[in-house]
C-alpha cells in the first residue's frame, strides 16, 4: 500500500539561528501533513467523524539530516499502523525536499486517540474511520 503523501510549504521563519528547520516548526509541519490526511482528505472521501475529536497522545521525532529553507514544499509520507479500538499510530517520513528521491531528514511517529469532544471522553473508531485508515495501513 503506498503512503499518503502531503506536500507542506516551509516558511522562512521555520529556520533557527543555524539556518535549518527548528524543532518546534518541524512538529508543526508534521501536524499540517497530518491535517491534510485525517481531516482534509478524509472529509473529501466523506469521512467526517475525525473532526469530532482526534488527539495526539504521544510524539516521537528523530532527526536524520538537516532541512534547509527552500521555496518548494517538503514531501511528508505517512503510513498508519497499530490500529486499535480507540487509537492508532501514524509514521512520518519528512523528506528534505519535494521529491521521493530527496533524503528523509525527519522520521516521526504520533500515537493518535479518537476523542468525543462533547463528552470529553475517548471513543471508539467508527467503521468509516477504520476503513479510511486501512487505505494507509502497513501492518
Amino acid at each position: 500500500m503506498p503512503p499518503f503523501v502531503a506536500h507542506v510549504p516551509m516558511r522562512w521563519t521555520d529556520q533557527d539561528a543555524y539556518r535549518h528547520l527548528n524543532h518546534a516548526m518541524a512538529v508543526t509541519l508534521l501536524e499540517e501533513a497530518r491535517v491534510a490526511m485525517v481531516f482534509t482528505a478524509a472529509a473529501e472521501a466523506d469521512v467526517r467523524s475525525f473532526a469530532g475529536g482526534l488527539l495526539v497522545a504521544g510524539l516521537s521525532v528523530e532527526y536524520r539530516g538537516q532541512v534547509r529553507y527552500r521555496p518548494e514544499p517538503l514531501r511528508v509520507a505517512m503510513e498508519v499502523r497499530g490500529v486499535r479500538a480507540a487509537s492508532f499510530m501514524i509514521d512520518y517520513a519528512m523528506h528534505s525536499g519535494p521529491d521521493e528521491s530527496d533524503t528523509i531528514a525527519v522520521a516521526a511517529q504520533t500515537r493518535m486517540a479518537v476523542f468525543d469532544l462533547e463528552s470529553q471522553r475517548p471513543r471508539r473508531l467508527t467503521v468509516d474511520e477504520r476503513t479510511w485508515l486501512q487505505r494507509w495501513t502497513t501492518s
